[in-house]
């Protein structure tokens, strides 16, 4: 399993998120406390958004605390809006094209979780992919397949509806061709204005979702894990939620996909 931290708000330095704190990103990269397995160290990535539309996105396959570069550009850029990501491949290679988070024009996407038996329905679920959006398949993941699903599916102009219908494909694949668990997801998607987090499981094991509001950002963070293990505010999202972030408002909905 994997671990990952966004955030939405007044600029910050991504080191704020990514390595600065007890807790980080790059310590959970080590160590992390709430997943099936503690080191997450088969690749990163960070999408981050300025003045472009489009996100600028950094990743590698090495293991996130041993990358000097990461922790330079860590701490000299600084952005309103990222997504980073630590990799524990559930079975696909380590390559920096299945490193999260993946980008197609303004939208951002990473993933924790699996659809159970991916390999034997590959090719069914890549065949899910619009053809206008197959260019962008790049990787060997899951993951990307879902994002692609999702753009497929009118991610642009209804996001937690997208994202439920590619996730409801997925599990009834998994569920007519692959094994259990058919779906366990913790996912943060972004447009570049608003952030958006789901979390969701076919059994009932979700991967763990927390958010908190920083006085001290002015911003929001969406973590696989709190980035303080002392520090109180940190709000867990629920399974079958979906979040999202615009703003001040926060709205949180319904999200249990139809398999």
């Amino acid at each position: 399993m994997c671990r990952w931290a966004a955030y939405i708000g007044e600029p910050i330095f991504l080191e704020d998120i990514i390595s600065r704190p007890d807790h980080s990103l790059i310590e959970q990269s080590k160590e992390a406390e709430e997943c099936k397995t503690s080191t997450n160290g088969d690749g990163f990535g960070v999408a981050w958004y300025d003045t472009r539309p489009q996100p600028g996105l950094y990743r590698d396959v090495y293991p996130a605390w041993s990358d000097p570069n990461l922790r330079s550009v860590a701490h000299h850029i600084q952005s309103r809006l990222f997504l980073a990501h630590v990799r524990a491949s559930t079975g696909s290679a380590i390559s920096r094209n299945n490193c999260h988070p993946f980008t197609v024009g303004n939208w951002s996407f990473m993933h924790n979780g699996q659809a159970g038996g991916f390999e034997h329905f590959r090719k069914q679920a890549d065949m899910c992919i619009p053809d206008e959006l197959y260019q962008h398949r790049k990787g060997a993941t899951d993951s990307e397949v879902l994002f692609l699903m999702a753009l497929g599916e009118g991610l642009e102009n209804d996001p937690q509806g997208a994202l439920g219908r590619a996730v409801a494909r997925l599990e009834t694949l998994s569920r007519q061709r692959g094994s259990t668990p058919h779906m366990r997801l913790s996912a943060a998607l972004s447009d570049g204005h608003r952030l958006f987090a789901a979390r969701y499981s076919s059994d009932l094991i979700a991967p763990s979702v927390y958010y908190r509001w920083s006085d001290t950002h002015q911003g929001w963070a969406v973590v696989s894990e709190p980035l303080e293990t002392d520090e109180d505010g940190w709000t867990e999202l629920e399974p079958g939620t979906f979040l999202e972030l615009n703003g001040d408002t926060v709205t949180l909905t319904d999200f249990s996909p139809e398999s």
